[in-house]
């Protein structure tokens, strides 16, 4: 199976460089190439929930956490090349604690892939995909070319 360049990104984005930001930036584009796949959706709205809660949001992380969750359940074990009920149980976990909000620690999740097919994707891609640094905290504003 060949995987979407931009789904490949996201796993980079999101393994190598947890930045979560961009695997918002990527995932968008092919979930709208792929009218709005509610698989990429899900995928998406991880980062997107790691990305608040890192940022000190953790209502904006739990709506996106469970909402990626409940999407994901659906689907079987293993999808698109990952260990997606891995990922969903991780996911669920961080709900769980997250409404005991008490001093819950920002951690990472990963994406365990199980295709080697992806793997190697993955793999040839790392050093065509460079690292934000610093990472990206919201959308670039275009430059105004009035001065």
């Amino acid at each position: 199976m060949g995987y979407e360049p931009l789904y490949v990104a996201y796993l980079v984005y999101f393994n190598r460089d947890r930045d979560y930001f961009e695997c918002h930036e990527v995932l968008e584009e092919l979930w709208l190439s792929k009218d709005r796949d509610p698989l990429y959706k899900a995928l998406l709205q991880v980062a997107v929930g790691l990305y608040h809660y890192r940022n000190g949001n953790a209502r904006g992380a739990m709506i996106m956490l469970e909402g990626a969750a409940a999407k994901l359940r659906e689907y079987p074990e293993i999808t698109l090349g990952i260990r997606l009920g891995k990922l969903v149980q991780e996911t669920e976990n961080y709900v769980r604690r997250l409404k005991g909000y008490d001093d819950l620690a920002y951690y990472d999740l990963t994406i365990d892939i199980v295709d080697d097919k992806l793997s190697e994707a993955v793999q040839a891609a790392l050093p065509e995909i460079k690292p934000n640094i610093p990472q990206r905290r919201g959308p670039r504003r275009e430059q105004s070319s009035r001065r």
